[in-house]
């Protein structure tokens, strides 16, 4: 039926626990605090990484399917579930001040994300996050991840995540307030974001005054 698919989140997350059983396990074998163990089981950050070992979205899929081999649904549903409804990546040009006294600005390419896990309850929530580590992968890692917390706790939105591949270091208020507002130009052009849509929220690297741009600029 209509709540077909929120009722299964629902099942799932209870019976299973989704990741908490496993996180557990984890802490009792290595002796390390939850939020510790989650950190280094997530975390593919790590200089040189091993080509071999499962990055933030393999990860979360492989805790899923551990979840859901316990439960009695139809497979099918369950990868209906675990699979990301849509990602969007937007590339767009800023124009930032040059040292070359023959051209006043220069123009620097910035990319963002946005995905959105589930439609099946709207709107979609989730934070924005700005930081050099930004990927595709991570954003639908972390957007499944809002997906299954508001399921387990019945809240009726959606899991969405999104965020700007960039060092908030090497820009000044006015530049961010630029690259955040055209970012968010970008979002309503694709119809991702708006308050029946997707709500964006803070992550991080981000705080109430992005959002306030965001707001202003929607």
């Amino acid at each position: 039926g209509h709540y077909g698919r929120g009722v299964t989140f629902w099942h799932l997350a209870t019976n299973a626990m989704l990741l908490r059983p496993v996180v557990q396990l984890a802490t009792r074998q290595h002796r390390l605090p939850a939020v510790a163990y989650i950190a280094r089981a997530f975390s593919n950050k790590s200089p040189g990484p091993d080509p071999s070992e499962p990055n933030f979205l393999d990860t979360v899929g492989l805790n899923f399917d551990r979840a859901a081999a316990i439960s009695a649904h139809d497979a099918g549903l369950l990868r209906q579930i675990k699979t990301c409804d849509s990602v969007l990546e937007v590339n767009f040009p800023v124009k930032m001040p040059s040292n070359n006294p023959n051209h006043p600005y220069k123009v620097e390419m910035i990319t963002g994300f946005r995905a959105q896990h589930s439609h099946h309850r709207l709107p979609c929530k989730g934070g924005i996050r700005y930081s050099k580590e930004v990927d595709q992968q991570e954003v639908m890692a972390l957007a499944s991840l809002m997906t299954y917390k508001c399921a387990t706790v019945d809240v009726p939105f959606g899991g969405g995540k999104g965020g700007l591949c960039i060092d908030t270091s090497k820009y000044n208020d006015a530049q961010l307030e630029a690259i955040t507002r055209r970012f968010t130009a970008e979002l309503i052009k694709k119809r991702a974001i708006g308050p029946g849509l997707d709500v964006p929220a803070p992550d991080y690297g981000t705080g109430a005054r992005e959002m306030a741009w965001m707001r202003d600029t929607y």
